[in-house]
């Protein structure tokens, strides 16, 4: 066959040949509670379940999966209307069962008289952790913001005096009152509370693409609304405000109001 017919057929075959998506590169398990960083092209759309999610300009994007999650995750990609679904099983984890006694009877449930500020306080915390911007900084580790030991674990079942309560949704580390707090990621503060009814003193801070981390119980707060702070910069000290039976923080990571264990990304 003449060589210059070889060479059409073979650039034929290649502009008709079906086109390949790049694949998508994952950062994390899939396992309930964890926290997964994707990596793709910048122009692509990229779609979980059905909730379409920011894309940052070098191609990162970020999702989490709750404790309880019983299905597996869709990954829709779209790029050039060329469309690729990836499906990941979820697997499940075992939690612990936590017990906790001798609390005052108030602080495990709460009188009347304080159901309004309570109301009011989740609405406050709900609207800081629907932020949606465009920070980078999910994308990069976390460091754990204080020195001390882990007393509490992600998803365990807590029993207050009795009484089965919300799982809980963060990791305990206990600390001398006054050690201090540093921040685990770079960010920006959204919320800064020297007095919640359950939490104390309470900073959340944003790290892009709906991933916020809260530290609570806090007995001094150093920084307030709209600070910029660097990655390990103070933010406060370790106390025991709020529900507490001692000094620790209270530290959690969520993706909007989707609750990920924060050893996900602390390892």
């Amino acid at each position: 066959m003449d060589c210059k017919i070889i060479i059409r057929l073979f650039f034929l075959i290649i502009l008709f040949a079906p086109t390949k998506i790049n694949a998508i590169e994952f950062k994390g398990k899939f396992l309930q509670g964890h926290y997964i960083v994707g990596m793709t092209e910048s122009s692509a759309k990229i779609i979980i379940d059905k909730k379409e999610i920011k894309v940052s300009k070098d191609g990162y994007f970020v999702f989490g999966l709750d404790r309880d999650r019983k299905f597996d995750v869709t990954i829709t990609k779209i790029v050039d209307g060329k469309k690729e679904k990836i499906i990941k099983k979820v697997l499940k984890r075992k939690y612990n069962i936590q017990r906790i006694d001798g609390l005052e009877e108030s602080k495990v449930t709460p009188p009347e008289s304080v159901y309004e500020r309570i109301k009011e306080e989740n609405n406050k915390i709900g609207e800081a952790r629907a932020i949606n911007s465009d920070l980078p900084f999910f994308k990069n580790q976390f460091i754990m913001p204080v020195k001390g030991i882990i007393s509490g674990v992600y998803g365990s079942q807590r029993i207050l005096n009795g009484k089965p309560k919300w799982p809980h949704y963060g990791i305990d580390i206990a600390a001398k009152k006054g050690t201090k707090i540093r921040s685990s990621a770079t960010g920006v503060v959204t919320m800064a509370e020297p007095d919640l009814y359950y939490t104390g003193g309470t900073i959340i801070m944003d790290h892009g693409h709906g991933i916020s981390t809260i530290y609570s119980h806090l007995a001094t707060l150093d920084v307030s609304v709209g600070d910029e702070v660097l990655q390990g910069n103070v933010i406060g000290t370790v106390g025991s405000t709020g529900r507490s039976t001692g000094p620790h923080l209270d530290f959690r990571i969520n993706w909007f109001q989707t609750r990920l264990d924060p050893m996900s990304v602390l390892n």
